[in-house]
Order: C-alpha cells, then sequence, then structure tokens
C-alpha cells in the first residue's frame, strides 16, 4: 500500500489509446479522498484498449507517474489500473450460500459473489469484476441492496459479470509492474468513470453514462 505519513495513499492509473493519466489521492479512515497530485503524458502504445507497443506504454506510464509524484510529494508503488476496449464484455450469473450464523455479514457477501464467478469462462478470457444486483434471501425477500445484518439461511445474488481478454489484462499488468509499480486491481474504465461521476439516486433512476 502507498502511505504518505499518517495517510494512506490510492492512486489511479488510467492508461488510454491517446494518453496515460495518473491521479493521487490521499485519506484517513472515515474521511473523504483528497486529491494531492495528477500526472499526464501522451501514449500511442494502445489500440482500442489493448497493447500494440510495450516499451511505448510503459514510457508513458513512467513520465506520467513521475509527475504525479512530483505533485503530490511521494512515492508511488502501485496503483489501481484501468482496462477497456472492444475486448471487454458482460454477463449475467447467479450465485448462492448458506448463510452462517443465520445473520448475513461480510463474509457471506464475499462469499456468495464468489458463487457467482464460479462459471466456465472461456480460457482466453478472465473475470475483471462481479457486481451484485440485487440480493434474496431464503426466496422470501428480495431485491434487498445491502443484506449484512438480515436473518435467514440461503443468500443469493444476481450479479453481473464483467469479462475481458486474458492477454490484453496481462499485458497493462506486465507494462506496470515493469515500470516498478504493483497492480492493485484492474478496474473497467467506464465503472470507474460512472462510480466518480454518477449519484446514488441517477443510477437508481437509470441514468446512462457515455464516455466518448
Amino acid at each position: 500500500m502507498n502511505r504518505k505519513g499518517d495517510k494512506a495513499l490510492v492512486v489511479g492509473l488510467d492508461i488510454g489509446t491517446s494518453r496515460v493519466k495518473v491521479l493521487v489521492g490521499e485519506y484517513a479512515p472515515g474521511e473523504p479522498v483528497e486529491v494531492i497530485g495528477i500526472g499526464s503524458h501522451s501514449c500511442n502504445g494502445l489500440k482500442r484498449g489493448v497493447v500494440i507497443d510495450i516499451e511505448s506504454t510503459i514510457h508513458a506510464i513512467q513520465r506520467a507517474v513521475e509527475e504525479a509524484e512530483s505533485l503530490a510529494a511521494c512515492e508511488i508503488r502501485s496503483a489501481f489500473a484501468s482496462i477497456s476496449g472492444g475486448h471487454t464484455h458482460c454477463r449475467n450469473s447467479p450465485g448462492i450460500v448458506p448463510i452462517r450464523d443465520r445473520e448475513v455479514s461480510q463474509a457471506d457477501i464475499v462469499q456468495v459473489l464468489e458463487a457467482a464467478k464460479a462459471v466456465a469462462v472461456p480460457s482466453d478470457q478472465r473475470i475483471v469484476h462481479a457486481i451484485a444486483q440485487e440480493y434474496s434471501i431464503d426466496n422470501s425477500q428480495d431485491g434487498i441492496r445491502h443484506p449484512v445484518g438480515m436473518s435467514g439461511v440461503r443468500l443469493e445474488v444476481r450479479a453481473h459479470l464483467v469479462l475481458c481478454a486474458l492477454s490484453a489484462a496481462q499485458n497493462i499488468t506486465k507494462c506496470v509492474n515493469r515500470c516498478g509499480l504493483q497492480v492493485d486491481e484492474l478496474v473497467l474504465g467506464a465503472l470507474a468513470s460512472s462510480q466518480s461521476v454518477l449519484t446514488d439516486d441517477e443510477k437508481d433512476l437509470g441514468v446512462a453514462l457515455v464516455d466518448i
């Protein structure tokens, strides 16, 4: 984990077709993230979200990271990296697990999402996200968004799986690693944008974010 003094750092790395952008934020428990540094550099190492020139991509990441480090006065060791492109796609998948101790815990949430991910995936693809759409308990309570603390015997989830080309994920990870950084997690670019821009009310109303 990145740290600066007594605060933790979170780093976002957006590897796009024309530019690489880095954002550094710092936070303490219970406090919002404060942006303390940004970096940007032109990049021509990707095409449609797929790395086509590793060395060019590495160079762009290094320059953008150096700029962000200079502004934030910190050393970046890891980052959440974006992934996007036509090789990404989605599918729905259910998951079901018994509820331990008859009360839903966060561990049960993790387990049921893992159950939803236990589907046959082609060898050239990997699952990037398992996003819960809704939960149900004992087939009598459905449409649940936050089941933690609720009582029951069986927990089910309707999940939305985001998949990508395995080689695309591996090459992005390789580029980041070659810059001396670890990848905390790969994040679908469109999902990251929606989480940053749309409010919960807008999501409930079905607002779509179009990134052109």
